[in-house]
């Protein structure tokens, strides 16, 4: 049997509506903690809105969704969405300000020698691999991740892999919603229509 924190995370029967259109109906996932899983389907499934379901950001219209036994809303979940919601003018530090950043977070993702530059100098894959520092700061045991290779190039994405590797590696949980191949071996795959 497992213990409550080894439960990960739940969602049973979900249905959510975006304005009066139903987009999604009796969605049912589980994903263990070290575990994670893939959000696939065209443009407009509901992989985003799923996410935010996940994360507690919105309410599910119908079901249920438990991280490890409680509501997402409780904490320990960080989520990373289309936009980066980085400061432009805040420089690279700044922006990792709370909690400060690990030196060793800035060297995987390739922003070591950009601490001091303003976040509205980067280009839109450095503000992407910020974000992702961002996200990766918090020390949440849920990430939530839509479309996180956008704007990466392939250095990039190996990066990423380590670090959900990483993640995953010490009972960390991952679900992203993705157009392109993750580098997340043995994740579960949920296609949305």
């Amino acid at each position: 049997m497992h213990s409550i924190d080894r439960a990960g995370l739940q969602a049973s029967g979900v249905a959510a509506f975006r304005g009066e259109r139903l987009v999604l109906r009796d969605v049912s996932l589980a994903v263990p903690r070290g575990g994670a899983a893939l959000l696939l389907g065209p443009n407009g499934a509901g992989k985003s809105t799923l996410l935010r379901l996940l994360a507690g950001l919105k309410r599910p219209d119908a079901g249920e969704v438990t991280w490890c036994g409680a509501d997402p809303r409780d904490g320990d979940v960080a989520y990373l969405g289309h936009l980066d919601a980085i400061k432009p003018g805040l420089t690279v530090r700044e922006n990792l300000a709370f909690p400060p950043p690990r030196r060793d977070m800035l060297a995987a993702l390739g922003l070591a020698g950009l601490a001091a530059v303003p976040a509205r100098l980067l280009s839109a894959g450095q503000k992407r691999r910020l974000a992702l520092a961002r996200l990766v700061g918090q020390g949440a045991g849920l990430w939530l991740l839509d479309e996180p290779t956008l704007g990466l190039d392939t250095a990039s994405v190996v990066a990423l892999g380590v670090l959900l590797a990483d993640h995953r590696a010490t009972g960390g949980c991952v679900v992203a919603a993705t157009h392109l191949p993750l580098p997340l071996p043995g994740a579960a795959q949920l296609t949305l229509t």
